[in-house]
């Protein structure tokens, strides 16, 4: 179990005053929400601790920055968002209590509060942390992926900085921003970024360019194939479990170009064969089928991805 310091008592100790105080006649959401404080900054969003005095609790305010705030294309993705981790209720996904807009006419939506580490936090400690720990952890982002993909969401934007381990054996999973959901028919719902791009102007992130973190991102993803699958988080899950096993990313290469060319055309060796740890053959193989350009020669499925993972991996050390 990944061990990490208890929240702040201020913000989960429960007191008689705070849960018998009277509750307002009127209900007013514009003043619902207090005490805000900014705990994170995305590309194109903000998020905040707040109060929610009608509960007595801090809770997880999530809106765009004020230069984005009326762009109706990043408030169809604020709210897709919004309704996608709404509607994904899992252990491995972050509680979303209410969708709204604000005294400007503004969405915003409000989640759990949840204190941890992110995973890249973790890495940047590495030693710190066995193996076995870490692979514990991955299990639970394969649960919340194979519950996303049951209901038909891919994440494609699985990484580091995207999972969360708290203090009480929380692990979750966040950002599902740049999540995509299908018709009931099985057509796959218009994108809400803009135009494709081409490899000229491919970015990490921006409206009308390639989304996501380059170095977890399939080559499908890359190249903005509309028939993108859930397969594609198996690779991005590849991405990310390569760099536990060998402290490296599979994509090589200094500047956004060079990565692009690496996760389009690179064959990556096997982790083991550019650490000096240990690393399991059985691990060493899962990260190497994941990572697999051609989405037909990855697992399938999440589901086919665990029953592997949950294999006795350690056995497999003394096994050349």
């Amino acid at each position: 179990m990944l061990e990490f310091p208890e929240p702040p008592k201020s913000y989960s100790s429960v007191f008689l005053e705070e849960t018998d105080k009277p509750l307002p006649e009127k209900i007013d959401p514009r003043t619902r929400y207090a005490f805000f404080s900014t705990i994170a900054t995305g590309g194109k969003s903000l998020i905040k601790s707040c109060k929610d005095l009608h509960l007595s609790r801090f809770i997880c305010y999530k809106t765009l920055k004020p230069e984005f705030a009326k762009d109706e294309i990043e408030q169809k993705r604020l709210i897709r968002e919004a309704r996608v981790t709404a509607m994904l209720q899992h252990p491995n996904t972050v509680p979303t209590y209410e969708l709204g807009r604000d005294s400007k006419g503004n969405p915003y939506f409000t989640m759990k509060l949840v204190h941890g580490y992110t995973l890249r936090e973790i890495l940047d400690y590495r030693e710190r942390y066995d193996l076995n720990q870490l692979m514990k952890l991955m299990i639970q982002v394969a649960y919340a992926l194979k519950y996303s993909h049951n209901h038909g969401v891919a994440h494609r934007d699985i990484k580091p900085e995207n999972i969360l381990a708290g203090p009480f054996g929380e692990v979750l999973v966040l950002d599902w921003g740049l999540a995509k959901v299908w018709h009931p028919d099985g057509t796959a719902v218009e994108e809400v970024d803009g135009a494709p791009s081409t490899i000229g102007d491919l970015s990490l992130t921006g409206q009308g360019k390639v989304q996501g973190t380059v170095h977890y991102m399939s080559p499908e993803q890359v190249n903005k194939d509309p028939s993108i699958d859930a397969r594609t988080d198996v690779y991005s899950f590849g991405a990310v479990l390569y760099e536990i096993l060998s402290g490296k990313n599979p994509a090589k290469g200094e500047k956004l170009h060079h990565i692009i060319e690496s996760v389009l055309n690179d064959i990556p060796p096997p982790p083991s064969e550019v650490t000096s740890q240990r690393v399991p053959p059985l691990l060493d193989k899962v990260a190497m089928r994941c990572l697999r350009k051609d989405p037909v020669d990855r697992f399938q499925s999440i589901d086919e991805m665990l029953l592997v993972l949950q294999q006795d991996w350690q056995s497999t050390l003394g096994v050349k």
